[in-house]
């Protein structure tokens, strides 16, 4: 969140003196075109919208808040949105549920500001299975909210808490329960230390480059107990930390590197922080920090900067609480950049801004080049294949191609596919590996590519696309992919959706996140190989995705239009 930018957006979109009375259990004001108890509607048919990714009904979105698993197995999504403009401002948590992370139904929204002119920042929840909090005292699946009050004056952090599964909140009517008299002090994210049978925060102070870690009995009272200083990338300042356990992976080469054969239970954890602006390729990104981690003090393994995605549009990530430490952990970013997110052409063509990243399992692994790193794979999309049978594939792609209309094959415009180079020699080798996603109606196109000589980079070009043009809006991105010794084998993994695309290398070692916005609609894949060495093999397997939106992303619920 970009707390002086959203200050003052939030006067800018305040409606004058008549606001009322929520009849809620949000005991909160909310301003009258701000429906209460209902979920809003939305058009989910427009050329740009996602369909397998998770998008608002209408409105301008940002950080994914909140996020935890309950024990139904229904994954709960909260995030920063504005539901009464297309830009950043008036701060409320929206809700999203889902029992598969694709298929989502909107809820109504979980938290508004108490007053005019507060914002209600980014933040996370937990299950207080053990009433800690004393908030609940006959059920063990009540929901706490840690988040931060945004006001002119100052960032607080405040609770909130729910009876009924993280629907609807009461606000706790002792709030702040933290204040450092502080302008710059937000984003927490609360996770249990069952070893020291404690509640344990990260907080960011912003400004001053520091996360702060407090731990308390009963998320009502927090005691200070480290920071972590000045690590990385600096840029203006930190934001939105996570502090999460992980598993690691034997073996990242393998075919199916997340076979639960394959992951170790370890005691790593990763503290991520995402900053803004000061990316390397401009605005805002996210990085991770692999350590250890004692109830009060984390400890990195190194000093070295790994950056979570080498494309622009993947910042302020957060991992899903209540997932098992001993599982891969499953997370969800925001698939856009603070340098043009409140310009991007989906606000004025089609009434909302921003969607999230494709939800994706997380582990760490170790290579021969590097340790600890952070591996990022798109969670389980055979669910959503349609049809269930591939819409194309090919064993024998070696210095060929293959070329597929899905006009009329992948009607949600949503597909993906693998690529698999393998039998590539250790030296002297030639080649490249190329794919384009065509509209053969404009001629528009975004391409990737990986050169398997030299220093062995990958890119993707998303220059070809017309729908959009801003001067921060970075048409190209590299990375370097080391050919795996061990196997000599490269893989790829794409996701397209409409105006997202997402490419995962080599079993997720890297992953970038694009987004993109064509006047035509794309309808035509090309994969090709040239130039291999003898003897190299080539397969590739391309699956179409189902909407997994009704038309107006209600999943059946009966909405409310909410006019602008």
């Amino acid at each position: 969140m970009v707390k002086k930018l959203i200050t003052s957006i939030i006067a800018g979109f305040a409606l004058g003196p008549q606001w009322s009375k929520a009849q809620t259990s949000t005991s909160s004001y909310v301003q009258p075109t701000v429906p209460t108890g209902v979920p809003i509607q939305g058009d989910y048919t427009g050329a740009l919208r996602p369909q397998v990714h998770y998008s608002p009904p209408r409105g301008f979105m940002n950080d994914p808040n909140g996020m935890f698993k309950d024990a139904a197995g229904t994954y709960h999504l909260y995030y920063q949105y504005n539901p009464t403009g297309i830009v950043a401002g008036n701060q409320h948590w929206g809700h999203a549920t889902s029992r598969d992370l694709y298929h989502w139904e909107n809820q109504p929204i979980a938290l508004f500001p108490g007053a005019e002119g507060e914002g209600i920042f980014s933040g996370s929840a937990v299950i207080d299975v053990n009433n800690t909090s004393g908030f609940f005292p006959n059920q063990t699946d009540g929901v706490v909210a840690i988040y931060t009050l945004n006001t002119e004056d100052e960032e607080t952090q405040e609770v909130a808490y729910s009876t009924d599964g993280g629907y609807t909140f009461k606000k706790y009517d002792q709030n702040p329960v933290l204040s450092v008299n502080s302008t710059q002090f937000r984003d927490p994210k609360v996770i249990w230390h069952s070893e020291t049978q404690r509640w344990v925060m990260v907080i960011a102070y912003s400004q001053e480059f520091v996360i702060g870690f407090y731990t308390s009995p009963n998320l009502l009272d927090w005691t200070h107990a480290s920071n972590f200083t000045r690590y990385g990338l600096l840029g203006l300042q930190y934001e939105c930390p996570n502090l999460v356990r992980i598993p690691m992976v034997f073996n990242i080469s393998i075919e199916d590197p997340l076979n639960p054969s394959n992951i170790a239970s370890t005691d790593m954890y990763i503290l991520q922080i995402s900053i803004n602006p000061g990316a390397p390729l401009g605005g805002s990104i996210s990085e991770t920090f692999p350590g250890t981690f004692n109830g009060t003090h984390f400890t990195a393994v190194d000093y070295t900067t790994r950056i979570n995605d080498f494309g622009k549009d993947n910042y302020a990530g957060q991992f899903f609480d209540n997932i098992p430490a001993s599982s891969p952990q499953v997370s969800i970013a925001w698939a856009s950049n603070w340098q043009y997110s409140q310009v991007v052409p989906t606000g004025e063509l089609e009434g909302f801004r921003s969607a999230m990243s494709v939800p994706r399992y997380n582990v760490l692994a170790n290579t021969s080049r590097a340790t600890y790193t952070l591996v990022s794979l798109p969670y389980d999309l055979s669910p959503i294949y349609s049809p269930s049978s591939p819409l194309a594939n090919s064993s024998s792609l070696a210095n060929s191609s293959l070329l597929y209309d899905y006009s009329s094959t992948a009607p949600s415009g949503a597909l993906t596919f693998n690529l698999t180079i393998t039998s590539i020699p250790a030296d002297n080798v030639t080649g490249t590996a190329n794919f384009t996603f065509l509209s053969s109606v404009t001629g528009e196109s975004i391409r990737g590519g990986f050169y398997l000589g030299g220093d062995t980079p990958f890119f993707i070009n998303r220059g070809y696309i017309r729908g959009f043009d801003d001067p921060f809006f970075t048409d190209k991105f590299s990375t370097n992919n080391l050919i795996n010794t061990d196997t000599q084998t490269f893989r790829l993994q794409v996701v397209i959706d409409r105006s997202i695309l997402e490419v995962f290398l080599d079993n997720g070692l890297r992953s970038a996140t694009t987004s993109f916005f064509p006047q035509g609609t794309l309808d035509t894949l090309i994969i090709s190989t040239a130039s291999l060495n003898p003897g190299v093999k080539v397969s590739t397997t391309v699956w179409g995705l189902e909407s997994t939106w009704s038309s107006d992303g209600t999943s059946g619920n009966k909405t409310m239009t909410m006019d602008h």
